[in-house]
């Protein structure tokens, strides 16, 4: 596996050095548009979402594989379609749970150096040059956040989401962090961050950590469909080519 950067990587890295000549920075703004412009109308008509993040390196039969898997079709049979970020791990248990039940499956994809693919159990996706687009995506379409196992990667997927919820920035959509044991010396830094006044004992309700799937669906399900009064009525409009619509 090369650790060299790919060429969207070279470019990215390239702004985030600093100021650029004018026609660069215009160019990289006009790129950035596109890829927005990509990913909202290939992810349009996706429906009401729940996103599952989580490492890319827990292989079919591991524990945590086999966790997302069974607890993204649970929540498919609610009716939602389960969103991930397309890649190998818990992303394809996770699509894979949802493709098994009947459920909708789709994933927002990102461009690596190693070239990361899709996993095949996806209905709909979409590949994204820039890590902080693709962030945005996963978001969008959710109405609630599953955080598995993960890396680095996870993680700031998740204080991201969270950090959105407290500021109010998106509504205060249910997050279920799943794995008490994997996900405990987490939860003690956010209890040293509440015990030195840096978070509030209000944003200790903004998430659930359980180890049962039975209570992360009831959970999402109190404060989904029964908050929103989701419908999960397919869209009846037609995609129109003309816009990228898929």
């Amino acid at each position: 596996m090369s650790n060299q950067p790919s060429t969207g990587s070279k470019e990215e890295i390239r702004f985030l050095e600093g100021p650029q000549s004018r026609v660069q920075e215009l160019w990289f703004t006009l790129e950035v548009l596109w890829e927005f412009i990509r990913g909202f109308r290939a992810l349009h008509f996706v429906g009401s979402c729940v996103t599952v993040f989580g490492s890319a390196r827990f292989k079919e039969g591991h524990e945590h594989y086999e966790s997302a898997r069974k607890l993204s079709g649970e929540i498919a049979k609610l009716g939602f379609t389960i969103m991930t970020g397309g890649g190998p791990g818990i992303m394809e248990a996770a699509n894979r749970g949802a493709r098994e039940v009947g459920g909708r499956s789709v994933g927002c994809n990102i461009e690596l150096p190693h070239e990361q693919s899709h996993n095949p159990y996806l209905d709909k996706w979409v590949t994204i040059k820039y890590f902080f687009i693709r962030k945005v995506l996963l978001v969008k379409y959710s109405y609630a956040f599953v955080i598995m196992p993960g890396g680095f990667g996870t993680l700031d997927e998740y204080f991201e989401t969270l950090t959105l919820i407290q500021t109010g920035k998106i509504s205060q959509f249910p997050i279920v962090v799943f794995g008490k044991e994997f996900h405990k010396d987490m939860l003690e830094h956010i209890d040293q961050m509440l015990k030195k006044g840096t978070i509030s004992p209000d944003d200790m309700k903004l998430f659930l950590v359980t180890d049962s799937i039975e209570e992360a669906v009831q959970y999402i399900k109190e404060n989904t469909i029964t908050k929103f009064d989701l419908k999960h009525e397919p869209p009846k409009m037609n995609p129109l080519r003309w816009l990228l619509e898929k």
